[in-house]
C-alpha cells in the first residue's frame, strides 16, 4: 500500500459523526430528536421482512390446490398437486413474483404466471406418467387443470394486489427523492398528487438547498441521516445515478427506485406517474450470495486442513525467531462497518497499540526479522485468515479488510471508498490479483473494489481464486 495519493494524518482521527446543528429547513420534515444519532459508516441494512410475500404464496399454493380439487377422479391425488405446486412456487420465486409491490398489476404478471405454470403442469404430468403410467394424465384433463389454476392464480393475486393498493393509498410510505433540485421537485409535485402510489414525498436529496419554499433540501450526510429517522423514510426515488446514496439508502433499509432518464425493461404498469420505474436490487438480495458462503467454507476448511502442517512450521519459525506471541490480532473493519480480529502470523512486533493501529506500512522496517520478512513476502503470514473466512469474519474473495483508522481517514478522502464494505471482505480480491499489493494507491484499490462489487459473480470469484493462486508462484507480499 502507499500514501502516493493519500494524505493521512499524523494521529489517530475521529471516527466520522454527524454533527448536532440542526439542518435549515429540516424542521419542516418533523421535530428533532433529543440527541445527535451516531453517523459512522452506514448502518447494517435490517433484515428484510419475508411476511410481505407470504399473501402470494398462500395466492399460489391455493390456486393449485383449487385446480386439483376440480380435476376428475382418476386424476385427483396428492402427489400431482404437491408436484405442481412445488415448481410453481420455486420458479415464481426464483422470477421474483413473490416480491411485493404496490404498483403491480395481475395483467402485467400474467405472462410470466401462465408460462411458468405451463411449466410446472407439464413437468408434473410427464413424472406421474412416467412412474405411475396407469394414472396419466390426459391432455384434456392437463389443460382443464391448467386453465383453473391460471384463472385462480390471477383472481387470488388480483385480490392481495388491489389491497395492497388500498393499503398504499391509505397508508403512503414517507420518500426521499435524490436527484437535481427542479427535477426532483416536479417528480416530488406529480406523486403527491396521485397518492395511489403509496410514496409520500418528505425531503429532496440534492447538492445544496434553492431557498425555494416546500420540501426541504437535504445536502449533507447528516441531514439524510436524521430525515430517514425522524420520518421513517422507506423509499428513496433516484431521478440520477450515485452508487454511494443507493448503497447508504439500502443499509438504512430503504426500498431504492431508479426512475426515468433510461430505458426500463419490465411491465408497462411499472411507472410513477408516466416515469419508468425499476427497484434496484440490494447486493444483500442478488442471487447466489448464498453460493459464495458456501465456496467459502467448502474450500476454506479443506484448504486450511491441508495447510496445517505449513502452519505449525511458521509458528515455530516465528516463535524460535521473533519469541512468544507467534498470532498477531488486530481490529479491522468488515462488511458494514462490522468489526472483527483478524489473525496473522507476528512478523514484526509494534512498539505500542497506536503504531500497530495507525503505522502505514512496515515492508522495509528494520526490526522486521529474516523470517517475517520471508512470511510477509510469500504471503504465508496470511495464512491463519482462513479461519477467519470460516467464522464468517471474511470470505475468500472481496475487498481488503483495513484498519479503523484508515478506513475513517480513506473514507473522507477518497469518495467511493466507503461503499467497499457493501460485500464481505477478503483474501484476496480484484485489486490484488490485478497487482494493488503492498505499496500501491488507495484509490485505484477502491476503484476495482467497487467494480467487483458491482459486477459480481461466483465465476468471478473463482477466476480470482485461480490468478491468486497462479500469482503464489511469482509472491510479491503485501
Amino acid at each position: 500500500m502507499t500514501t502516493e495519493s493519500t494524505s493521512v494524518p499524523p494521529s489517530p482521527g475521529p471516527w466520522p459523526q454527524a454533527g448536532t446543528g440542526h439542518a435549515p429547513g429540516l424542521a419542516s420534515l418533523a421535530p428533532q430528536r433529543r440527541r445527535s444519532e451516531r453517523l459512522a459508516l452506514p448502518p447494517r441494512r435490517p433484515a428484510p421482512s419475508r411476511t410481505a410475500a407470504v399473501p402470494l404464496i398462500v395466492a399460489d399454493g391455493l390456486a393449485v390446490l383449487l385446480a386439483a380439487a376440480l380435476l376428475p377422479e382418476p386424476h385427483r391425488e396428492l402427489r400431482l398437486f404437491l408436484l405442481v405446486a412445488g415448481c410453481v412456487l420455486v420458479l415464481n420465486g426464483y422470477a421474483g413474483l413473490h416480491r411485493p409491490g404496490a404498483l403491480t398489476s395481475v395483467l402485467d404478471e400474467l405472462p410470466a404466471l401462465a408460462a411458468r405454470a405451463a411449466v410446472a403442469w407439464c413437468v408434473a404430468a410427464a413424472f406421474v406418467a412416467a412412474y405411475t403410467p396407469a394414472q396419466a394424465i390426459g391432455p384434456g384433463a392437463l389443460g382443464f387443470g391448467y386453465a383453473t389454476h391460471l384463472a385462480a392464480v390471477c383472481t387470488g393475486r388480483g385480490i392481495v394486489h388491489a389491497h395492497r393498493r388500498r393499503a398504499a393509498r391509505a397508508h403512503p410510505r414517507s420518500a426521499l427523492v435524490v436527484g437535481g433540485t427542479a427535477a426532483a421537485r416536479r417528480f416530488a409535485a406529480a406523486v403527491a398528487q396521485h397518492p395511489g402510489y403509496g410514496i409520500r414525498p418528505v425531503g429532496i436529496v440534492g447538492s445544496r438547498p434553492d431557498g425555494e419554499p416546500g420540501l426541504p433540501v437535504l445536502s449533507s450526510p447528516e441531514e439524510i441521516h436524521r430525515a430517514v429517522i425522524q420520518n421513517t423514510v422507506r423509499d428513496a426515488v433516484f431521478l440520477t445515478e450515485d452508487t454511494g446514496l443507493v448503497t447508504l439508502f439500502q443499509n438504512y433499509g430503504c426500498t431504492t427506485w431508479r426512475v426515468g432518464g433510461e430505458r426500463h425493461d419490465g411491465p408497462m404498469g411499472d411507472h410513477l406517474w408516466g416515469y419508468g420505474c425499476r427497484r434496484l436490487v440490494p447486493l444483500s438480495e442478488r442471487r447466489g450470495l448464498t453460493a459464495k458462503r458456501a465456496l467459502d467454507v467448502v474450500l476454506a476448511g479443506p484448504a486450511l486442513a491441508l495447510a496445517l502442517p505449513v502452519l505449525l512450521l511458521c509458528a515455530l519459525a516465528v516463535r524460535l525467531s521473533d519469541g512468544p506471541g507467534v498470532l498477531f490480532r488486530q481490529e479491522r473493519v468488515g462488511q458494514h462497518g462490522r468489526l472483527f480480529t483478524l489473525l496473522k502470523f507476528r512478523t514484526l512486533r509494534p512498539a505500542d497499540e497506536t503504531e500497530s493501529a495507525t503505522r502505514w506500512s512496515v515492508a522495509n522496517d528494520r526490526r522486521m526479522s529474516t523470517v517475517g520478512n520471508f512470511l510477509r513476502r510469500s504471503s504465508l503470514d496470511e495464512l491463519p485468515q482462513l479461519w477467519n473466512v470460516l467464522r464468517g469474519d471474511m470470505s475468500l474473495v472481496g475487498p481488503r479488510p483495513e484498519r479503523p483508522y484508515f478506513v475513517a481517514q480513506f473514507s473522507r478522502i477518497h469518495a467511493g471508498y466507503a461503499d467497499r464494505h457493501r460485500m464481505p471482505v477478503g483474501l484476496t480480491g480484484l485489486a490484488q490479483v490485478h497487482g494493488l499489493r503492498g505499496d500501491t494507491s488507495i484509490e485505484d484499490r477502491c476503484r476495482f473494489d467497487n467494480h467487483y462489487i458491482d459486477h459480481w459473480s461466483l465465476w468471478q470469484d473463482v477466476r480470482i481464486l485461480l490468478r491468486t493462486a497462479a500469482g503464489l508462484v511469482r509472491p510479491a507480499g503485501s
